[in-house]
C-alpha cells in the first residue's frame, strides 16, 4: 500500500495563518490558506513544523508541488467540529480525502500514478484561528514539475 509522501523530513507540515510575503527572488509568497486548486508551487526549502507562506509558480516553470484540492474539516456526519481534532485524527482524515481526490484531478487512481500526495493540515493554533480546511498536494520524489499534473494520467 502507499503512503503520502511527506512534504519534507518526514512530517506533515501545518497550516497555519499570516500575512502574505514576498521572497528574496520575487516571486510571491501567498498565506498558505490563499493557495487555490490549479496552484504550482515550490517546495519549502526549509524543514520547519509550520509552514506559513509558499512560493507560489506558473505550472510551466520548475517546481515540486501542484494544489488538487482544498476540503472541509468535517466529521463522519459530515458536519463541521468545534473543537481541534489533535494532529492524529487530522493526518487520518487527510490522508483519506487526498487519496480519495487525487483521481478526478489527475485522471489516475493514487496507486497507479508515478505521482504522490501530501498536505498541509491545520495544527492548534491555526484552527483556533479559524483554519478548517486541508491542502491536498500533488508531489514527486524530487525531481521537478514543468507542467501541471491535471488530467495528466501520470
Amino acid at each position: 500500500m502507499r503512503c503520502p509522501a511527506p512534504l519534507v523530513g518526514g512530517s506533515v507540515l501545518a497550516l497555519t495563518l499570516t500575512l502574505a510575503a514576498c521572497t528574496s527572488d520575487g516571486d510571491a509568497a501567498p498565506n498558505v490558506t490563499d493557495v487555490a486548486v490549479g496552484d504550482c508551487l515550490r517546495a519549502p526549502a526549509e524543514v520547519t513544523a509550520e509552514v506559513e507562506t509558499v512560493v507560489r509558480v506558473a505550472c510551466t516553470e520548475p517546481h515540486e508541488q501542484e494544489a488538487y484540492a482544498t476540503v472541509p474539516v468535517v466529521d463522519e456526519a459530515g458536519a463541521a467540529i468545534d473543537t481541534f481534532p489533535g494532529d492524529a485524527w487530522l493526518k487520518s482524515f487527510s490522508d483519506g480525502v487526498c487519496a480519495a481526490a487525487f483521481e478526478g484531478y489527475v485522471g489516475v487512481d493514487y496507486r497507479d500514478s508515478d505521482l504522490f500526495f501530501t498536505y498541509l493540515q491545520p495544527n492548534a493554533r491555526g484552527w483556533g484561528e479559524g483554519d478548517r480546511e486541508v491542502l491536498c498536494l500533488v508531489t514527486t520524489t524530487g525531481e521537478k514539475l514543468t507542467a501541471s499534473v491535471k488530467g495528466s494520467a501520470a
